[in-house]
């Protein structure tokens, strides 16, 4: 403990952060140049570049990797499209069963993914390639100029609330000098304290999930403030993990006074999408192969909606090869090798209303017209919408006051028409909503 305090006092506070990631094994020096060496292949060799990669994680994983070499083994010169295509419930097996050879527990990055698509396991990352993954972080924070060792962040995120995971949690924090507010409670006291928080620390963004800094946003607008004017170093706002809506956005920016910058992220694979400052949702295609899958798991062509399936071009240590993260989604026809462009993120693939006439839509379909409605003037603050039944929706939502007749009536009125005739439409006003254990609002649920 005492050389653990000694290091931390001969260390500058400018690079705890990648001081923290080397003395655990991340060697974010080198990553950082391999991630410049990949940057600077030109556009007209990227194809080459990718290309190589595929084979060479491919073929790595086939010679040393028990598991995939099972799943392969009649597969032995098969073109990239025939490769499986793996799910989450595929990799719901015994973390030992899916290392490859020279790995162990004892010399790999191990975390959990958070089970948001109902499918949640151990997964495994060589520091190596978790380093890469630090590295790219960085690269896009850099974009509007925020350094992940210096930049103070407010961080809206859960927090674990047993000892041990808390005070964990809260180390990791004051290392990644970031500040974390208590998310799980978001009630006009607590957002006044956040409010205050912002008066007296120079943060230089806002990071974490979507919803939360939505309902502080609604807040500094029912007091006609402005974050920036509150907190003048203030440069971004990271929003992630939740669907980001146009008029979320744009409340955001308009309260906050500084830009709202969307991240598409999963802890297996790292950073996948970042709005760049053209306003474009920018694929990460150095360490990642991004494919937009059909039914049949053929590829689709750009513009066109489908299955988010990535391959880890770099992880040796456990294969994300093709592997189906559970999203919808559709590249844009702009894209381009080096910068493939995410033009929609539509939700999750279980993520899904069945209606009686047999159509199948998204869950969000509803909520687009549900939220385009009830935010008319600012009463509702947050909700989600639940099928209880096949021709049954709830509309749960917390407000000041409850939704009057007519209101619940237009509502439904828009659900026919953008969804089906003879819907059952109900409504609840809750309290407080029920969040998930990291704190998350999951915008669409079925029962089914």
């Amino acid at each position: 403990m005492n050389l653990f305090v000694n290091c931390l006092a001969n260390t500058s506070f400018v690079n705890l952060f990648d001081w923290t990631l080397k003395i655990k094994g991340f060697d974010i020096a080198f990553a950082k140049a391999e991630l410049s060496r990949i940057q600077a292949i030109p556009e007209d060799q990227y194809v080459t570049y990718v290309e190589q990669q595929k084979q060479a994680i491919v073929t790595y994983h086939k010679m040393y990797n028990p598991f995939y070499k099972e799943l392969t083994t009649q597969q032995e010169n098969a073109s990239w499209g025939a490769l499986p295509v793996l799910t989450k419930a595929d990799l719901q097996q015994p973390l030992q069963d899916r290392l490859s050879e020279e790995y162990t527990r004892k010399n790999v990055y191990i975390n959990k993914t958070s089970g948001s698509s109902g499918h949640p396991f151990i997964f495994a990352k060589d520091k190596a390639s978790h380093a890469l993954s630090w590295a790219s972080f960085q690269d896009r924070y850099e974009w509007f100029d925020l350094n992940v060792n210096t930049s103070k962040q407010a961080r809206f995120y859960g927090i674990p609330l047993d000892f041990v995971g808390y005070r964990k949690e809260r180390l990791k924090d004051w290392l990644g000098n970031r500040y974390r507010f208590p998310i799980f409670d978001l009630s006009e006291p607590q957002l006044k304290k956040i409010h205050h928080t912002f008066t007296k620390t120079a943060f230089e963004y806002l990071n974490g999930y979507t919803s939360s800094i939505v309902l502080f946003a609604k807040y500094l607008k029912r007091h006609q403030l402005i974050l920036k004017e509150i907190c003048p170093s203030l440069k971004a706002c990271i929003v992630t993990s939740e669907m980001l809506f146009d008029s979320d956005k744009s409340l955001m920016e308009k309260q906050f006074g500084i830009p709202v910058i969307n991240e598409y992220g999963a802890s297996e694979l790292g950073l996948i999408a970042f709005q760049n400052a053209e306003d474009q949702f920018q694929v990460d295609s150095e360490l990642l192969y991004v494919e937009i899958l059909d039914e049949n798991n053929q590829a689709v062509p750009h513009g066109t909606s489908g299955r988010v399936v990535i391959t880890s071009l770099y992880n040796k240590a456990h294969p994300f090869i093709r592997y189906d993260i559970g999203d919808m989604g559709t590249l844009s026809r702009k894209s381009t090798p080096k910068k493939p462009i995410l033009e929609k993120l539509i939700g999750r693939t279980n993520d899904i209303a069945r209606l009686p006439s047999g159509k199948v839509v998204p869950g969000l379909t509803f909520y687009y017209v549900t939220k385009s409605v009830i935010e008319e003037d600012g009463n509702v603050q947050e909700f989600v919408i639940e099928q209880t039944a096949i021709d049954t929706f709830k509309v749960i939502y917390t407000a000041q006051r409850a939704l009057s007749s007519s209101e619940e009536e237009t509502i439904k009125k828009a659900t026919y028409t953008y969804l089906e005739e003879g819907l059952t439409v109900l409504f609840e006003k809750v309290e407080k909503m029920d969040r998930s254990k990291r704190g998350k609002l999951k915008q669409f649920m079925s029962t089914l």
